[in-house]
């Protein structure tokens, strides 16, 4: 089964090879009918440190390396269509 590649923007960066990434999803409202925005923080694993605060992160599921920690970024210069 593939692993799912999620991408959001880097809103914490304070723990040691730790970013939280905020991932936002849209949808129609079932009831409403409106466009409605999610997000969702995820905790993942960034070995070298090298993302900060507002950068864009494209993050990959992996087996569990901590407590809150299930997933880990893909490396800055990976290339946009890997899958």
């Amino acid at each position: 089964m593939p692993k799912r590649i999620l991408e959001g923007v880097v809103v914490s960066d304070k723990g040691d090879k730790t970013v939280v990434v905020v991932v936002q999803r849209t949808l129609l409202h079932p009831v409403m009918k409106k466009i409605v925005r999610l997000s969702k923080k995820y905790h993942a694993h960034d070995e070298s440190n090298a993302f900060k605060e507002g950068d864009v992160a494209r993050i990959r599921e992996c087996a569990p390396k901590s407590k809150l920690k299930r997933w880990e970024v893909l490396s800055k210069d990976a290339p946009a269509s890997a899958s």
